[in-house]
């Protein structure tokens, strides 16, 4: 009789795993690359879980997810709905990176003296904070814009960055140069969830939380013009361009975050 009924269970999700034919309607926006933003759409009321982890999902089937700059497995989405099932499997693309050198930085960017460690231990622990936040808002469900008006992309996500000759980690921003005093916009309606006005590597700092764990962090600010907790519409000036923290020049770099997945910003904006 066990044995039966286990047979059964093993019939039914081998036919999940393998039928071309989903259960529920599932929609995606976005391409299956390393770094990609993907907005999914499926049914209202079901459940979502991308490889292990449960997401939220808004009440007219949005949810939201990442794909890391390494990631080179299949990516799991399975759905619930009405004790059904519906299990679909994505192969990730591989991408190919830039190589990036910069030289001219003052040394002790590129390698920071041992006094300012346990300052730099500081200030991630307060970003790696900001980027966990799992709030209920859905203002990620909308169009991204761009920050900077006429403003020239100087760097690309997942480039790995030689700095003074020393192979340092990937980029997970992008970059534009702009003048100092650019007014800077937000991508995206959110609500400021950081506000930091001298990190040691990223300057002047600003973090957003967009709902489902995304999130957008904007770099290296000469003046900010918002407060923690305060919400912000797409298109607000909430800053703008400086050279603070570790940086050559004026320029902004922005981030796209799942929560501790750090995506390709260019996936998100128009």
């Amino acid at each position: 009789m066990v044995v039966g009924q286990l047979n059964k269970f093993l019939i039914l999700f081998l036919l999940i795993i393998f039928s071309n034919q989903n259960l529920f309607a599932v929609e995606f926006t976005g391409k299956f690359n390393q770094g990609s933003f993907i907005l999914g759409k499926t049914s209202p009321g079901a459940k979502v879980k991308i490889d292990t982890k449960d997401v939220l999902v808004t009440k007219d089937g949005y949810f939201a997810f990442g794909i890391g700059r390494d990631r080179k497995n299949d990516i799991t989405i399975r759905i619930v709905k009405d004790q059904k099932l519906d299990v679909i499997v994505k192969k990730v693309f591989k991408r190919k990176y830039k190589i990036q050198r910069i030289d001219g930085l003052p040394e002790k960017k590129v390698t920071p003296p041992k006094e300012v460690y346990e300052r730099i231990k500081r200030e991630n622990k307060i970003i790696v904070e900001a980027r966990e936040i799992e709030s209920d808002l859905t203002f990620f469900t909308k169009k991204f814009i761009n920050p900077l008006d006429k403003a020239i992309v100087t760097g690309v996500y997942g480039s790995q960055r030689i700095l003074n000759g020393k192979p340092r980690w990937p980029h997970y921003g992008l970059d534009f140069a702009q003048k100092e005093g650019a007014p800077v916009k937000a991508m995206i309606n959110g609500i400021v969830t950081l506000v930091e006005k001298d990190l040691y590597y990223t300057g002047g700092t600003l973090i957003f939380d967009h709902g489902h764990g995304i999130s957008t962090l904007y770099m290296h600010l000469n003046e900010i013009f918002v407060k923690k907790g305060q919400k912000i519409k797409r298109g607000d000036i909430i800053g703008t361009v400086g050279s603070t923290g570790r940086a050559t020049g004026p320029h902004l770099d922005i981030r796209l975050n799942w929560f501790g997945t750090r995506l390709d910003p260019a996936t998100a904006l128009d």
